[in-house]
């Protein structure tokens, strides 16, 4: 199945969307990847949902990427006097490691971490932000706020601590459990919560090493400080505005959007934009005007991947908000300020011979003008460098390993087949490439591909050809150079 669009979409499976028939009906509205949420999924649930995308993916033989994100350290509150106070702005609240039931001026907070870590005049955000505290004095026993923002506050609610970098790992023992499980059925990309700092990421790594990619959820101010780094340890991003948008002025967050999509690009890394998309699809068929924009700035900015959230996993219209995201990608895909917009900015190719094929076949391709180009791949590197340079013309991915075509699902722009790695010469690979492109669509007779891979063959890491081929009615290969 060709998609008609550049950009990916990225759907969260939930009540509304679990079972068979409805995973199905949403790839064919247009899922490119499908996100496990574990803040809510069971280990049995995770696993049957896994196997039922598996089985579409088969079925529909389609690589489809599965994404499963881990819930991280959460800070909460602990109970109130009748479970609800009233804090008023002006006054001082205490936050203590007393544990009896707190009051409208003091309450538990189970989290010694945060006590070691926050120093006077840091922030302390309540209830998604809804409440706004500036801390006076700290102790190892005892916090001090002057309450900025007050309001109604009940137990149990979130704490978030935008100007502190606290000394814990992203991964809770929940989280360590919830990995390892997802590993072992084999998801494509593991989602990392509350990364702070590069160091976060390498932490994953050395559990995770190379049996799925990781994609850092931006969504701490520290790590936006630590981004460029943050970015050479990860496989992808997601821009996670939600928790980021409590965490800093919410004005800031669509510059940071832009940074952070900017960079991801700049690394030829995968970025997903994600939270509160077509929020008010969630109970209505149509979204505001403010979300179609908010959608198609993102594609404008050449992201690899939009995400729905909410609106896929409980929402009335999950096949709706599918079908709506699809057509906004296309319609600015084929607007006429598209590709002047998504090149406005360039980077320069490394001096990698990935990066090098990757620009030589981005500037042969608009020369030549062929419709399509091919990519053998088994790391995926070449592939993702093709996708980094945003061009104009289609482009797939040819790899022998199925969970690299589920992996790359998530790119921008790049169509994966799983092809037998039989290949025993140059002429068999172009042979096979333009077979495959005619068959999938991507070329007509007469019109040529581009075709990049490696000599020798069954070597990972050796992309150093390119070649030039042209098709017959037939499909198949009648002049290369």
């Amino acid at each position: 199945m060709r998609r008609n669009r550049r950009v990916k979409l990225v759907a969260t499976i939930g009540p509304a969307s679990e079972s068979p028939e409805m995973l199905d009906k949403l790839f064919e509205a247009g899922v490119d990847v499908f996100r496990i949420n574990m803040s809510h999924a069971s280990h049995e649930l995770a696993g049957i949902l896994h196997e039922r995308v598996r089985e579409i993916s088969a079925r529909r033989e389609h690589p489809i990427g599965i994404l499963g994100d881990l819930q991280g350290p959460k800070f909460r509150l602990g109970e109130f006097d009748g479970e609800r106070v009233n804090v008023v702005q002006g006054g001082e609240f205490v936050f203590d490691r007393d544990e009896k039931a707190g009051s409208p001026n003091r309450v538990f907070l189970p989290h010694p971490q945060i006590f070691e870590a926050v120093e006077p005049g840091h922030a302390l955000l309540l209830d998604d932000g809804k409440l706004r505290m500036r801390v006076k004095a700290a102790s190892a026993e005892r916090i001090v706020a002057e309450v900025q923002i007050g309001g109604a506050l009940s137990s149990r609610k979130g704490v978030s601590l935008p100007d502190t970098l606290l000394p814990i790992s992203p991964l809770t023992e929940k989280d360590h459990k919830d990995l390892e499980f997802l590993l072992g059925i084999e998801v494509d990309w593991i989602a990392l919560s509350f990364v702070q700092r590069s160091q976060d990421v390498l932490e994953a790594r050395e559990i995770i090493g190379e049996r799925c990619a990781i994609m850092v959820k931006v969504e701490k101010p520290q790590a936006i400080d630590d981004l460029n780094a943050i970015i050479d340890a990860a496989d992808g991003f997601m821009v996670a505005r939600g928790d980021l948008g409590v965490e800093m002025p919410i004005e800031k967050v669509p510059g940071l959007q832009k940074k952070i999509t900017r960079k991801a690009r700049a690394a030829g890394k995968p970025v997903v934009v994600a939270t509160q998309m077509l929020e008010s699809m969630i109970t209505s068929p149509v979204p505001t005007r403010a979300e179609v924009s908010d959608v198609a700035t993102a594609v404008f900015e050449g992201a690899d991947a939009v995400m729905l959230s909410a609106e896929s996993a409980v929402g009335k219209y999950p096949i709706e908000a599918i079908e709506m995201m699809d057509r906004i990608a296309i319609e600015v895909e084929n607007d006429k300020g598209y590709e002047s917009i998504l090149h406005a900015w360039r980077t320069q190719p490394l001096p990698t011979p990935s990066d090098a094929i990757a620009a030589a076949a981005h500037a042969i391709a608009d020369t030549v003008h062929v419709a399509a180009i091919v990519c053998y791949t088994e790391t995926g590197s070449t592939a993702l460098r093709v996708a980094r340079e945003r061009p104009g013309l289609a482009v797939m991915g040819l790899t022998p390993i199925a969970a690299m075509a589920n992996k790359l699902a998530i790119v921008w722009g790049l169509h994966s087949v799983v092809v037998e790695n039989e290949l025993v010469s140059v002429s068999d690979m172009i042979d096979q490439a333009c077979r495959i492109a005619f068959e999938q669509g991507f070329v007509k007779a007469g019109e040529g591909i581009l075709v990049t891979g490696g000599v020798p063959f069954g070597q990972s890491g050796t992309t150093n050809m390119i070649r030039i081929a042209f098709v017959n009615e037939k499909g198949e290969a009648v002049a290369s150079g």
